[in-house]
């Protein structure tokens, strides 16, 4: 299995489009769209832990020009983590589980297509093959220790509550 780091993101990425499309089917039940939004919901977790960890703060630093798309990444990276946080409460029959499920999907899509297309063959060229595969080697070992859930802190839980409520 290849370490380069753009190879399995993108992995990832397809792993993350097959969960989305799952909970797309229209023959998809209730009860198969929550465990399928469980599911995209450890996928998430994990992905955007070892870019954040690992991947931007990286590319960050060994390429400075590529400085203000890394920040974008960190914000969109927290939209979807506020949402994953949100749905991570709810139930599947909650009146707002399928909207704001949809929202989330297509926030990450955009966020996977600038990736794939714009960013990844910048840091390709940037960083060349062997430092791409120390990183993937890097990222492969986040992802052993990375979070499977999102962390709720009480007080964010408790303001979720309440916009719900």
């Amino acid at each position: 299995m290849s370490t380069d780091a753009i190879v399995l993101l993108k992995n990832d990425h397809k792993e993350i489009r097959k969960q989305f499309k799952d909970f797309q089917s229209p023959k998809a039940t209730t009860a198969q769209k929550g465990k399928t939004v469980k599911k995209i919901i450890e996928l998430l977790t994990i992905h955007t832990y070892i870019e954040n960890e690992v991947m931007y703060p990286r590319v960050r630093d060994l390429l400075p020009d590529l400085e203000d798309d890394v920040l974008e990444s960190y914000e969109e990276h927290h939209v979807a983590d506020v949402l994953v946080m949100e749905l991570s409460m709810m139930r599947p029959t909650d009146e707002r589980f399928e909207a704001k499920t949809t929202v989330l999907i297509e926030n990450v899509e955009h966020h996977m297509q600038e990736e794939e297309q714009d960013w990844f063959p910048k840091v390709r060229t940037g960083l060349g093959r062997k430092a791409l595969q120390e990183l993937g080697a890097d990222l492969a070992a986040a992802k052993k220790r990375a979070p499977k859930k999102p962390s709720q802190p009480s007080a964010l839980k408790k303001t979720i509550d309440a916009v719900i409520a």
